[in-house]
């Protein structure tokens, strides 16, 4: 019976190694720039900027650090191929997980670096209702305007939220080898606010 468990044990540790490692050699190719709201300045049309801009913020919004923790389904992603989280957890009914698995029970308040194991005291998943796997630019805009999809926020509440939000931060800073979104969470923050700023344009459909 040891043994067998001794085995299963080993299974797993393997799996996880060989995910992990997967994951570093796709993270070497994100790209580690952001334009800032000064660069669409020569975009003489307001809305046609606005829309740029948020495009440009796409970057960061559909990148697998924000899309595998919004995910189309009650189960997380993970590794810069999104691939279904292991050991197969779910959401549960407040977003951090089942009673008998909860999402602090691996992650805890900081990254744990010997394990490549992601932290923050908040860790958990967005609400269903802010699902952005598998959605476009456009979907993804159209989204974030409506308070019944952004988490009840209005639009500058969002600059804060993305821009300041410590959970959303981990996206810059996730260890592990994870690649992380591109540019800086002041300069992600800065561009949310001038598309405010600029109507909230949305790219067409």
């Amino acid at each position: 019976m040891r043994s067998e468990l001794r085995f299963q044990l080993a299974v797993a540790v393997a799996a996880v190694a060989t995910s992990m490692f997967a994951g570093y050699a796709v993270s070497q190719t994100a790209s580690p720039t952001l334009a800032s709201p000064e660069s669409f300045a020569s975009i003489a049309d307001t809305n046609a900027r606005s829309v740029a801009m948020f495009t440009e913020l796409g970057k960061v919004l559909m990148h697998p650090r924000c899309t595998n923790c919004h995910p189309a389904t009650d189960r997380p992603r993970q590794g810069d191929e999104g691939r279904l989280h292991q050991p197969p957890v779910t959401r549960g009914a407040d977003g951090h997980g089942l009673p008998a698995m909860r999402c602090s029970s691996c992650h805890k308040h900081a990254n744990f670096e010997p394990g490549r194991m992601p932290g923050h005291p908040e860790w958990h998943l967005a609400p269903r209702e802010m699902a952005w796997e598998g959605k476009t630019v456009a979907e993804i805009c159209t989204q974030l305007k409506d308070p019944a999809h952004n988490g009840g926020r209005k639009l500058e509440e969002l600059i804060h939220h993305i821009g300041e939000d410590t959970l959303v931060g981990w996206a810059w800073a996730p260890g592990g080898n994870r690649s992380p979104v591109p540019g800086t969470q002041k300069q992600a923050g800065a561009l949310v606010e001038a598309w405010v700023k600029t109507g909230a344009a949305c790219p067409a459909q």
